[in-house]
Order: C-alpha cells, then structure tokens, then sequence
C-alpha cells in the first residue's frame, strides 16, 4: 500500500459504484488477489502480470513483460481510455501498445522516480531516468500532475500537455472525532505531546530527520509504517514508539489521537498523508518543496520549513507543540482546508481528464471505437 495504490483504488471505486466497466493491470506478488471488492460490492478483475521485487526493496515490484503482452489486454477488455497510475516500467510498456491499439491514455505522474535515484545511491541514473519519464509521457495522450510544483517540473524537463489532478481525502473516515485518550496513553507518557510520521520507512522519506524531534524534551515521536529502514530507525530513535503498518479507522485514529503530524521527506510529489492528518485537525509540518506547498499554508494551518534546515523545523515544531492555543487554530484551519478535497469531486474531474483525451484522441484518428474503462498501475 502506497500513495499511488490508495489513489488507483479511490478512483476504481468511484467508477464501478458509477457503472463503469474497469480492469487493472498490475505486477504479480505472492499472494495478490485476483479482484478488487468494491464499496458497492462490485468485484473488479486484476490482470496480474509478471514481476519480480526491486532490489533492497521487496515490496516494491518491477514488472516483467512487453508491449505485445501488454495489448493483448488491452484488446480483450477494448478501453475507450487507459490510465497509467506512475508509469515508468508497465505503463511504459502500456502506452506503446495503446498506440498501437489506438486507444488514448492519461498518464498521471505520482512518483519522484529520478529523485529516488539519489536516495537510493544512485544518482548517475537520474538523468537517464528522465529520459524514459518523457519517453512514456510524450506517448500519452496527456499527463497529469498531482501538484504545482511538480506540473512546473515536468514542463521545465521538456513533457508536454500536463495538467493539474490533485487528490481527494475521505474526510469521512479521516476526523478529529476519532481521538481516542486511551490510544494516546499508549504511545506517550502523561503530559508529552505525541508528534506522529505516518509513511513508508524507507530513505526516500528521509524519517531519520526525525530525530531532532525524538530529541525534545517533553515530547513523543510515534512512526507508523512500515519498509527497510525500520530496524535502522529503531536503533537512530530508540525513545520512539514504532506502531507498524495501519489502515482504516485504526490509521484514522493514529491521526487523531496525536498533536502535530511531521512528513520530512523532500521527494513527495503530492503528500496524500499531510491530507489526511489535515483532515484529523492535526497542523502540520513539511519541506518547503513539491507538493506539500500547495497543501500547507504557513502560519495557518502549519510551517513550511527550508529543506534540509532540521534545526528550522526544530523549532517549527516546538513553536505549536507549547502553545495550545495556536496548534489548536492551526489545527482547526487545517481541518477547514481539506473539506472539499473528497475523492468524488476529484475522480469526476478526472472523468473530465479522460473525456478530453478521447476527444483529442478522435481529433487525430475518427476511426477509433471501443468501450470501457481501464486503469494500468506501476
């Protein structure tokens, strides 16, 4: 489960409760599922295709397979528009054979793959890897862009056709009604504020910054999730409370149940957990950069913070956590923020994004007929 996963099963959702025909395509892993149950009850057919775990990184899959394989798919299900969650290597492969297929696609851009390439110790790729996100993307129909930051990105690398998608958060299951005093005591000792990271743990989200905030008097740090730095963590941080992975309402009442929420990593090209911490009335604290600047609004519903300045964000942190009065009218700023950022506003804008690359697509090739909708995931 990630940002990209949670957005494709927010928006699958939406479209089968609405009626529409949808497939997935993603990479095969020991144990998948074959379907996806919907809210509605609908059961919607995942095309599992071969892939094998990235190195360092097991969880993460790299799928294995060609464009021939990939239209083949594409023309059993017969899609009037394919969308290509993060595509890099399967979307890759995917809008070649729409191409090929005739069928138009938007490529929506989740993942700051060319970022990661430095975390992961290798950044002589980054540049190369650029080179293959503008292949796909200038394959697509039209790309989307999770954040303002990011849309300005991709047109300064040269991608054309990029327009703004941001995400929706279900506020009616992220709320500050969920905090729980008892969840609380768990994690942090009477009279500490509990100050909480939820996301993977892994080095693109940078979660040992953290440690000028487990360092604080008087307060907790609670992590939650999970990935190949835990361990490392455990050891940086050893005052800090590890809840592992969560979801649902227990995630929600994670949320709720703390003070201040913290995301360090600078990579983040939207920041869908920022949303849902906004939603549970927590202000919050992130890197002045990508999209976390379009969601947070300094001295009101929390601080923006130069990226890699942690003694700034040391002090961010303190300035709300001891003083209630102003964290509580952050919070509450913050809460009003993301009320109208639900997933159905958003996925029905998207419909809007799919109907305008049939009609651009049926501008260039009138002969193109088909029916459905589906959804390719990296």
């Amino acid at each position: 489960m990630n940002g990209v996963t949670n957005s494709v099963l927010r928006v699958v959702d939406h479209f089968a409760a609405a009626g529409d025909d949808v497939a997935i395509i993603a990479p095969q892993w020991p144990g998948a599922e074959k379907f996806v149950r919907t809210s509605c009850g609908r059961k919607i057919r995942v095309r599992r295709i071969a892939s094998a775990p990235l190195p360092g990184y097991a969880d993460v899959r790299v799928a294995a397979t060609s464009a021939a394989t990939m239209r083949r798919h594409i023309q059993d299900f017969q899609p009037d528009v394919i969308h290509l969650a993060s595509p890099t290597i399967l979307g890759g492969r995917a809008v070649v054979a729409a191409q090929k297929a005739g069928v138009p696609t938007v490529a929506v851009y989740q993942t700051d793959i060319p970022g990661y390439t430095a975390r992961y110790g290798m950044p002589f790729l980054e540049s190369a890897t650029w080179q293959l996100l503008k292949d796909v993307h200038h394959r697509a129909t039209l790309t989307l862009a999770p954040s303002t930051a990011t849309r300005d990105q991709l047109i300064e690398h040269g991608i054309e056709r990029v327009h703004l998608w941001r995400r929706g958060v279900d506020t009616s299951l992220f709320s500050p009604s969920l905090r729980s005093a008892e969840l609380r005591a768990t994690y942090a000792d009477p009279g500490e504020k509990l100050v909480v990271y939820v996301g993977r743990l892994a080095p693109e989200k940078q979660v040992g910054d953290l440690k000028v905030i487990h360092d604080m008097p008087g307060v907790r740090l609670l992590i939650v999730g999970d990935g190949p730095d835990r361990e490392a963590l455990r050891r940086l941080m050893p005052r800090a409370r590890f809840a592992g992975f969560r979801s649902g309402t227990d995630l929600a009442a994670h949320l709720a149940s703390a003070d201040l929420f913290i995301h360090p990593g600078e990579l983040e090209t939207f920041g869908q957990t920022i949303q849902e911490a906004m939603a549970s009335g927590l202000p919050v604290i992130a890197p002045r950069r990508g999209g976390p600047v379009d969601l947070i609004s300094p001295s009101r519903t929390g601080w923006l913070y130069t990226p890699g300045m942690l003694d700034e964000l040391r002090e961010q942190a303190s300035d709300l956590l001891f003083d209630d009065a102003k964290r509580l009218a952050f919070g509450q700023a913050a809460l009003e923020s993301v009320h109208k950022r639900t997933w159905p506003v958003l996925t029905e804008q998207l419909r809007g994004y799919y109907a305008r690359a049939i009609e651009q697509h049926l501008a260039t090739r009138p002969a193109h007929r088909s029916a459905g909708l589906s959804h390719s995931a990296t």
